[in-house]
């Protein structure tokens, strides 16, 4: 029999089984990192993608922003012109009455009796003024409460207004009465 020693083949063969399973997990390795880079590249492409879309977002967002107090300006100007233009509206309309009131206070006013200040809130008018004598003031009441302008006059104080002159001041109210409408007067 023929000696052959095969101990130096297996040894050879596993040193090339064990050099081509290390070629092979490098290959692996290098495959896995690979596709673990590309992964990460997808994904980071993704998020910056989702990024830019969330800054669009927002962007967008503030000249949306801008614009809605863009328009609440346009809106708060409009409602102040139309204010402007009922507060015009309503002197046009109450011209002719205006007239009529103060013509009926001239003409209500006795001899003795001066006007120093008129002021008119809602429907109430405020007349301060001077007279000659109490009777006088008596005299502007009963006038203004005869009047189809004015009702229920209120006298508020009369006081000496200087001790020279015998001239007394007063405060007065007095109402005006709503015209009246041409069904009521009809």
């Amino acid at each position: 029999m023929t000696k052959i020693n095969l101990l130096p083949w297996r040894e050879e063969r596993r040193q090339e089984l064990k050099q081509q399973f290390f070629v092979v997990l490098f290959g692996v390795l290098l495959l896995g990192a690979g596709i673990v880079y590309l992964v990460n590249m997808s994904v980071q492409g993704q998020i910056d993608y989702q990024n830019q879309r969330n800054q669009f977002i927002v962007s967008e967002t503030k000249k949306l922003e801008a614009q809605i107090k863009e328009i609440e300006d346009l809106k708060k100007k409009r409602e102040s012109l139309i204010e402007r233009m009922n507060v015009i509206q309503d002197l046009q309309g109450n011209r002719p009455e205006i007239v009529k009131i103060f013509d009926e206070l001239v003409r209500t006013v006795p001899d003795g009796v001066y006007y120093r200040e008129l002021k008119s809130v809602n429907d109430s008018i405020s007349i301060t003024g001077y007279a000659e004598s109490n009777n006088r003031v008596s005299n502007l009441m009963r006038n203004l409460d005869g009047s189809e302008l004015f009702e229920a006059p209120n006298l508020s104080k009369v006081q000496a207004a200087s001790k020279e002159k015998s001239v007394n001041e007063f405060d007065l109210t007095v109402k005006r009465q709503k015209p009246k409408s041409e069904e009521e007067e009809g």
